[in-house]
């Protein structure tokens, strides 16, 4: 006869800290947006080490309900209250179904570069010239999202986009694309480099990211794309779903 038996498990101290935080913040006592309690003064607070608050700050943040910004401390995020049913598959700009935060200023800049190896793969097409645009997502002055994207001057042209004006341009590139789209293919990876154009710009957590390649279409994937995007989300703010069918 088999008389194994499962060994009872004791509850770990940061789970206790866990739920307990995340009472305080599903009650509204820490708001969304709000900054939480220096470490040594919440650890204090709720009668634990600093090194088991660590451990429950971590759980909060894999979950989507705090961030953590280096040198500021620890804040409630806004999605921690969204019950939006958002998918990748969608047809929409992935970066605001993907990323766990709300933004408050997207930078665009731009430059003309000359056709490349790597351009021609990606656009499908030989160009004289190809549009390069970088998105900077910002919240509070901090820099929380990248985008990267490449278009060859005859799409620009074929759709009388005026590269001088920003706020039009910007609408195109965030909406616009996605309702002229009939479809797009996404490709996932992970990356440890993020290369921002101007190196004085600090992505936070650039170290750790995941990059969302993104061709979007109006005809067939034969034909040359729109545009192709590449989405840098930093790990801590991402929040990636697919639906699976049988």
């Amino acid at each position: 006869m088999n008389t194994n038996k499962l060994d009872k498990l004791k509850r770990p101290l940061y789970i206790t800290v866990y739920d307990e935080l995340l009472l305080q913040i599903t009650k509204g006592e820490y708001q969304a947006g709000s900054q939480l309690p220096s470490e040594p003064d919440l650890a204090r607070k709720l009668g634990v080490s600093r090194a088991t608050l660590r451990q429950a700050l971590v759980l909060l943040q894999d979950d989507g309900l705090v961030r953590n910004i280096r040198g500021k401390g620890n804040f409630v995020l806004e999605s921690s209250y969204k019950q939006e049913d958002v998918q990748l598959e969608k047809l929409s700009n992935p970066m605001h179904k993907c990323h766990i935060s709300t933004f408050d200023q997207i930078d665009l800049h731009y430059r003309l570069d000359p056709e490349t190896e790597h351009t021609k793969q990606v656009l499908k097409r030989d160009s004289s010239a190809v549009v390069a645009l970088e998105r900077l997502y910002r919240k509070g002055g901090d820099l929380l999202a990248y985008a990267f994207t490449f278009m060859s001057m005859q799409t620009v042209e074929s759709l009388s986009l005026d590269l001088n004006n920003k706020e039009r341009l910007l609408e195109f590139l965030e909406n616009e694309a996605y309702g002229i789209a009939n479809h797009g293919n996404i490709e996932i990876k992970y990356t440890h480099t993020v290369n921002l154009a101007n190196r004085k710009e600090k992505l936070i957590g650039q170290n750790e990211c995941f990059l969302l390649l993104e061709a979007l279409y109006n005809k067939t994937e034969a034909d040359p794309p729109l545009m192709y995007n590449k989405f840098y989300i930093p790990q801590q703010f991402s929040n990636i779903k697919l639906n699976a069918f049988k």
